[in-house]
């Protein structure tokens, strides 16, 4: 994959595309023939735990080059966009060139444009807002928005809606003005060699269907049942795409066939919400189209 790149010997490397596109593989190809720490940027690939259906590194990959930020969260603890800037900060500027690899979106835009520090949202203020989305009030939270924030946002998206409203509720200020103070990026796109892999569907298919099943060789269904007895399976560590439906095998209510096939399909519509969202917000980063 490497043949065509020209990849110094001294810039950071971000790696970004949909699951089982390769990213890894890349990463690992890049530190071992230029340098580097590999950095993960994948929000699942953070929880203990969690190696087998993440696809997180292997200990053999993590022994051919340094590896950071993975599995480094405990599966009971929250896990933000802003911890992980504060985490991955430190390792942009001491230690090898980074390798920042992985399929989350949201991280990369904050690590090369900036994130705004806005303050979480308490439970009560996201129930109230669960329940007036869930009511079909949206007109009702739009009208408690400032002028900017509306001609911002989609006002048609209820959940954009509703994040807007959250923010304005909890801070008193309108997400448009915490947007507006965004600090500087920590890493600024100008300065990187920015690696957007675009795979075409039907071969990422195929490779969604037979990682899955590799997966359940090596043990996914072992990592699901631990999640499930330690009750773990309401946290945010359970979003892991799969996670769900080996859950439902395990509980007995459905034969393990039907279990891989609905992980296959739910992997499959996650890889083309990364593809829809790469492919509108990364613009800027150079595309490796994949057969």
């Amino acid at each position: 994959m490497l043949s065509g790149l020209n990849i110094s010997e001294d810039l950071p490397v971000l790696i970004a595309g949909p699951t089982a596109s390769g990213k890894s593989a890349l990463a690992l190809e890049i530190a071992e023939r230029f340098g580097g720490r590999i950095i993960n940027a994948d929000s699942m690939q953070v929880y203990a735990g969690w190696r087998v259906l993440t696809a997180r590194p292997t200990q053999a990959d993590e022994a051919r080059a340094p590896h950071a930020l993975y599995g480094h969260v405990p599966q009971d603890a929250e896990y933000s966009v802003g911890q992980w800037l504060r985490d991955v900060a430190p390792l942009l500027t001491h230690g090898p060139r980074p390798i920042i690899v992985g399929g989350t979106g949201l991280y990369f835009t904050a690590l090369t444009e900036g994130l705004a520090e806005i303050p979480p949202t308490p439970p009560h203020v996201r129930a109230e807002g669960d329940g007036l989305r869930n009511a079909g009030k949206l007109d009702q939270m739009t009208d408690t928005l400032d002028a900017a924030t509306r001609t911002r946002i989609d006002l048609q998206n209820p959940m954009r809606v509703q994040r807007a409203w959250e923010v304005q509720r909890t801070t008193g200020r309108g997400l448009a003005d915490w947007q507006d103070s965004t600090p500087p990026p920590l890493l600024p796109l100008a300065g990187c060699h920015a690696l957007l892999l675009d795979a075409q569907r039907e071969w990422l298919n195929a490779r969604i269907a037979r990682r899955l099943d590799a997966m359940i060789e090596a043990g996914a269904l072992d990592e699901v049942r631990a999640q499930i007895d330690s009750g773990r399976m309401e946290r945010p560590s359970a979003k892991a795409i799969g996670a769900p439906e080996l859950a439902a095998y395990l509980r007995s209510e459905m034969p393990l066939q039907d279990a891989t096939d609905a992980a296959t399909i739910a992997t499959r519509q996650f890889a083309k919400r990364q593809r829809t969202w790469f492919r509108a917000r990364m613009n800027g980063w150079q595309a490796i189209t994949l057969p």
